[in-house]
């Protein structure tokens, strides 16, 4: 679960992080209002998205004009910026050409930069150890630092029995090129970022840029916060802070039903059983010249309710034009799966090609109840056939 700026920096703030003061505006009279708690006489107004590059982005009213962080000067000027992102569409890298509404802007204090750092926590799948990324190439995307300067990327993990230390910081420190008290002060950053990364069950921390001032302070002028969706019931508070505004209809339809659903941008919607088993259909769906529209894992327990909301879901997404099911029924009954797929075809008046393979448990029963449907369900006997026949078919659809 992804949270606004504003809101991680409140988080971030109460284990210790030095942020600067800013408040939150729904309207260009609230942003005035919260540029004049500020001491000015410099602001920055700040688009909030669930999207990173929102300065180099755009808005689709205005391709050619300033991005969706500004710096003001004045109230007044304050109050102008945020007219002009409020309620308009901001386009950034992250996301895509439909770009995200921008519904609140965030006025905080301008700062006295002198240096920009990079500095983020995340979940090293290969060590099973919270990593602690930094860099000296602050404000940049962290995926073009590793592909252009590589070197200038370091790392360091931490041992979840022992936790942090100080050596951790001391060494990136050192290795950011940070001298005397501001050693000190990145240790307890540091510190503070790593407690709440664990006790907030985050699942990643990126500070981007990573400040020093011309005092030599450390501050987060920036702040991206994630949190492992697994581990939201053990905070309602954090819970509290989802944007569905945000998120996709279809993944909240999704999340209402336990399914585990991620939109994409192809052509082919998957319903499938099993992470990896949609894995390896989407990619034969690609083998095979075309691209899947989602992701949808309906799991190993579904029943024939889940089912047809899943059917239901792809078919809400106006880029499917062919649906694969792919089910290998273990726990799941190949009979359950037919019946929804059946009812959900019926009840949204089927008008794209759907291609169906199941084996496993009750697979002969599940195929008689698709045959006798009377619906122009189309079979197939392994996944290489069902991939293939679903390609073809849309094909010979369009």
């Amino acid at each position: 679960m992804n949270i606004h700026e504003y809101q991680g920096k409140d988080l971030l703030k109460q284990f210790g992080v030095t942020v600067l003061d800013g408040h939150i505006a729904w309207t260009p009279d609230e942003a005035a209002a919260a540029a004049e708690k500020l001491p000015g006489p410099v602001y920055v107004v700040k688009s909030q998205i669930h999207a990173g590059g929102r300065g180099a982005g755009h808005f689709t009213s205005d391709p050619q004009g300033k991005g969706g962080v500004r710096l003001a000067r004045s109230i007044d000027e304050v109050k102008a910026a945020a007219a002009a992102m409020l309620g308009q569409t901001l386009v950034t890298k992250q996301t895509g050409p439909a770009g995200r509404v921008v519904s609140r802007v965030y006025v905080e204090a301008g700062c006295d930069i002198a240096r920009e750092l990079y500095l983020s926590f995340l979940i090293d799948r290969d060590t099973s150890r919270v990593t602690i990324m930094a860099s000296t190439e602050g404000g940049m995307e962290i995926e073009e630092v590793a592909e252009h300067h590589p070197e200038k990327i370091m790392r360091v993990a931490v041992d979840p029995a022992s936790g942090i230390s100080s050596f951790h910081a001391r060494k990136l420190a050192f290795s950011l090129g940070l001298t005397g008290k501001q050693v000190g002060v990145f240790g307890r950053f540091v510190e503070g970022l790593y407690k709440a990364f664990i006790q907030l069950d985050c699942a990643i921390v990126e500070i981007n840029p990573l400040v020093v001032t011309g005092a030599g302070e450390i501050v987060a002028l920036d702040a991206k916060v994630s949190f492992d969706d697994n581990a939201l019931y053990r905070h309602a508070d954090i819970e509290a802070l989802r944007d569905e505004a945000e998120e996709d209809p279809k993944e909240l339809e999704a999340a209402k039903y336990m399914l585990n659903y991620v939109a994409l941008d192809g052509v082919i919607g998957c319903m499938v059983n099993g992470a990896g088993l949609a894995m390896a259909t989407m990619d034969i769906i690609k083998l095979y010249g075309s691209s899947p529209a989602n992701f949808l894992d309906v799991g190993g327990g579904a029943t024939k309710e889940r089912v047809t909301a899943a059917f239901k879901i792809i078919m809400s997404d106006p880029n499917v034009e062919g649906i694969l099911v792919n089910i290998f029924g273990g726990i799941m009954r190949c009979d359950v799966i037919a019946e929804g797929v059946v009812a959900a075809a019926r009840e949204v008046s089927l008008a794209v090609p759907l291609v169906v393979r199941l084996e496993g448990t009750n697979v002969a029963l599940g195929k008689e109840i698709m045959a006798n449907s009377g619906l122009p369900i189309i079979s197939a006997d392994n996944l290489a056939d069902a991939a293939e026949k679903v390609v073809k078919a849309v094909k010979e659809a369009q």
